[in-house]
C-alpha cells in the first residue's frame, strides 16, 4: 500500500525530525503539536524554534494543534510522545484514527505498572492486530538527522510488506531504513539502551574513561540480550542497528539526554538538580529503569546494571556505591 500522507503526533525534537525525514522522502506530512503556539510558529516560519531551532522544514510538512485535522486521511500515524504518556494520548485519539492506517511507534520504553512494550500498548488501546503496528529504532540522534547527517534505522513490523511500505515512505539521501520482523527485540533494544546510557553518563561524570564506557556498553548489551531471549526476541537483532547501533550512539553522544542526565548524577547532582538543569525534563531511562527491572524480575533475568541504575535514581544509592557493587559481584563466565 502506497503511503502518501503521514500524521506525526508529537512535535518534540524527534517527532519533528522524523516528520522532516518523511517529508523529505516525498509524502505529505501533518505534524501535530500539543501547543497551538508551536504549530503557529512552524506554520509562519517553517521552523520549530522550541525543539529544532535553525532547521528549515519542508513545504510539504504542515503543522496543527488539532489532532482530527492531522489524522484526516492519514495512511500512517506516527506516535512521537514520551513512552509513559503514550496510553493517555492514544486513548484521546483512538476514535480519530483512520481504520486501516499503519500505527508507528517512535517511543522507547516499557510502561510502568503494566510492563507492556509500546507496541503492546498501541494494540491494546487502538484495538488493532499486531500486524498493523510498527516500531522505529536505531542510532537516531535527532539533531544530527535534522541537519542531514547520514544515518540508518530499523522499521520493525510482523507484517513485512507493511514494513516495506514504511521503508519507502521514509527513505532519502540521508536516512536509510532497514526492515525487520522482530518487533520484540527492536523495542527492548530501544528501551534498555536508555538505562545503560544513564550508567555510562554516571561513569563519565565520575571521570572514568573509554575502558569503563566500553565495559558498561558491552555488559549492558549482554543483559539486554538476556531479557530479549526470555521474551522471544531474535538474538541477532541486538547485534544490529536497533541493538548495538542505538546503544553506542546513546551511550557515547553528548546529544543523548540520558547520557548527559547520568553525567550530572555522576558529578554529584541530585535527581532534582539534574532535572532542573534539563529544563524540567526527565530522561526516559529514569522511569524505564524501574519497569524494565520489574519485567526482568518477572522473567527471572539478571540485569545488574539496570538494577543499579534504578537504585541510584529511586532508592538513594550513591553513584560511587553503584560502581563498587557492580565490580564486587560474584565472578562468572562472560556469557552469564
Amino acid at each position: 500500500m502506497a503511503i502518501d500522507r503521514v500524521a506525526v503526533l508529537g512535535a518534540g525534537s524527534w517527532g519533528t525530525t522524523f516528520a522532516k525525514v518523511v517529508a523529505d522522502s516525498g509524502p505529505e506530512v501533518a505534524l501535530w503539536a500539543r501547543r497551538q503556539e508551536v504549530a503557529s510558529v512552524i506554520t509562519e516560519t517553517r521552523v520549530n524554534a522550541d525543539y529544532l531551532p535553525g532547521i528549515s522544514l519542508p513545504a510539504n510538512l504542515t503543522a496543527t494543534a488539532d489532532p482530527a485535522k492531522a489524522l484526516d486521511g492519514a495512511d500512517a500515524v506516527v506516535l512521537a510522545v514520551p513512552s509513559q504518556t503514550l496510553r493517555a494520548n492514544l486513548s484521546a485519539w483512538r476514535e480519530l484514527l483512520p481504520r486501516d492506517a499503519t500505527l508507528v511507534s517512535l517511543s522507547k520504553g516499557v510502561e510502568l505498572g503494566t510492563l507492556k512494550r509500546m507496541s503492546e500498548v498501541i494494540r491494546e488501546v487502538a484495538g488493532v492486530d499486531e500486524s498493523q503496528v510498527a516500531v522505529v529504532s536505531g542510532p537516531n540522534l535527532a539533531k544530527e538527522i535534522a541537519v542531514g547527517q547520514p544515518t540508518a534505522t530499523v522499521i520493525a513490523c510482523t507484517d513485512h510488506d507493511r514494513a516495506v511500505d514504511l521503508q519507502h515512505a521514509c527513505s532519502n539521501s540521508y536516512f536509510r531504513p532497514y526492515t525487520n520482523t522482530d518487533v520484540v527485540g527492536c523495542e527492548l533494544g530501544g528501551a534498555c539502551k536508555n538505562v545503560i546510557a544513564l550508567a555510562c553518563g554516571m561513569a563519565a561524570g565520575m571521570g572514568y574513561g573509554d575502558n569503563t564506557m566500553a565495559s558498561i556498553i558491552t555488559r549492558g548489551l549482554a543483559e539486554t540480550a538476556r531479557l530479549g531471549a526470555a521474551l522471544g526476541a531474535d538474538p541477532l537483532t541486538f547485534a544490529g542497528l536497533a541493538g548495538l547501533g542505538d546503544l553506542v550512539a546513546t551511550c557515547a553522544s553528548p546529544l543523548s539526554r540520558n547520557r548527559t542526565f547520568g553525567e550530572r548524577l555522576g558529578k554529584g547532582e541530585t535527581l532534582a538538580q539534574a532535572q532542573e538543569a534539563a529544563h524540567g525534563q526527565v530522561a526516559e531511562g529514569v522511569k524505564s529503569c524501574s519497569s524494565i527491572r520489574e519485567l526482568a524480575a518477572a522473567h527471572g533475568v539478571d540485569m545488574p546494571i539496570t538494577e543499579g541504575v534504578h537504585q541510584v535514581c529511586h532508592d538513594g544509592l550513591s553513584v560511587r556505591d553503584l560502581g563498587a557493587a557492580l565490580l564486587g559481584r560474584d565472578r562468572k563466565h562472560e556469557r552469564q
